[in-house]
């Protein structure tokens, strides 16, 4: 039997994480973004009720969850706002679960519990400024020099990189040839603060300007040889493997704010009075918001799909794809409906509506573009 229920653990969290978005994130979160300030008292709040430990276990301070339950909260956070979706979202994803997945005891003990807690944060180093979609092109290099990586080059776009509680930054380095030529890719942490290691000033953004994004760069940094992140030679695999799990968790995010479109139309539409009635009421409004409801709906059950394969421990790949192709679909499609609803306000930043269609186009590029999950999906067609 199908059912798309969610179960009551599932339910619980999901209530809980609204609760906080619509009391304690909807009525601050407009000055963080007019300000270009990060939020720091709300991701301690997000701390302490367990958030950013969600899907890792309990001995490294988690919750003991799993994947689909950190998809749930980025849907409810996101259909308030997305800068605080993306902090939690980077954060767990590509912060603390390279290190979970592929660390060994030592980093794992070292670094999960602060990052499980909130109280760190850490980045994901992979885009370079001259990569993009290429991430294969890297160019930062790391040499071992006795028994120490000496990483030189540099990172653009990087989350959660530069806020004062950003613990380290897991970069992509090429660190040799492959036997049969071409680059050796690995992953090494460089915790913040390492000499050499400088954070640019963050980015004028669009949108997403509640969240903390800077370039980076390294010279001559010095960290540990043991600071290599699974196997040496693997660091490109292993950081695909990630990008497949978070684009799950974006295609959630981007149901959020599709959602929240539909929520903050149906507010408006039943307050507004146009030539004597409701806007509501006229049936141009109404399909409008119906397909904006459509599409929030089509886009939860890609994500849901693409979540459960991965619980299941089965192949995941297209279905990821299509769940990130789909949402970031709907997330622009709905924010541009819902900008036009709302006419001269949606173009007002006071409005909700007017942030939702500033950071709904990074959507369709971040962690690949839609033209790369057009490509995935192909190949995983069989399309070569």
């Amino acid at each position: 039997m199908i059912d798309f229920r969610l179960g009551e653990e599932y339910e619980a969290l999901r209530k809980t994480v609204q609760d906080f978005a619509q009391n304690e994130v909807a009525p601050v979160i407009g000055g963080f973004y007019e300000r270009e300030e990060f939020p720091y008292e709300l991701v301690a709040q997000m701390g302490r009720m367990g958030l950013f430990g969600l899907p890792f276990p309990e001995e490294y301070g988690g919750m003991g969850g799993d994947y689909f339950a950190l998809c749930l909260a980025l849907e409810e956070l996101a259909r308030v706002d997305s800068s605080i979706a993306i902090t939690l979202e980077a954060g767990v994803s590509l912060g603390a679960m390279p290190i979970y997945r592929f660390g060994d005891a030592v980093q794992r003990e070292r670094w999960l519990p602060a990052l499980c807690s909130g109280e760190a944060l850490g980045a994901f180093g992979l885009t370079e400024p001259g990569g993009g979609s290429d991430a294969g092109a890297t160019r930062t290099t790391a040499r071992l020099d006795n028994d120490e990586w000496v990483i030189n080059g540099s990172k653009s776009f990087i989350t959660n990189s530069g806020t004062d509680i950003t613990r380290l930054v897991t970069v992509t380095a090429v660190t040799g040839e492959k036997p049969g030529g071409g680059k050796e890719i690995s992953a090494i942490i460089l915790p913040s603060g390492t000499p050499g290691f400088a954070v640019a000033p963050k980015y004028s953004k669009v949108g997403w300007n509640a969240s903390d994004t800077h370039e980076l760069s390294f010279s001559d940094c010095r960290v540990p040889a043991e600071n290599l992140l699974g196997e040496r030679g693997r660091g490109y695999a292993q950081f695909l493997s990630i990008l497949d799990e978070g684009r799950v968790a974006i295609a959630a995010l981007s149901v959020g704010l599709a959602q929240g479109c539909v929520d903050e139309c149906l507010r408006y539409v039943r307050e507004r009075e146009a030539f004597g009635r409701q806007i509501g009421t006229y049936q141009a409004i109404q399909f409008k918001i119906a397909d904006m409801e459509a599409r929030a709906h089509t886009a939860r059950l890609a994500y849901y799909a693409a979540a459960s394969k991965m619980l299941r421990g089965e192949p995941f790949k297209k279905e990821a794809s299509i769940a990130k192709l789909v949402s970031s679909n709907a997330a622009m499609d709905n924010a541009r409906d819902a900008t036009q609803i709302f006419g001269g306000y949606g173009f007002m930043n006071e409005f909700a509506v007017g942030r939702f269609y500033r950071d709904a186009k990074i959507l369709e590029v971040g962690e690949g573009t839609s033209e790369i999950q057009r490509m995935l999906i192909a190949r995983e067609l069989g399309l070569h």
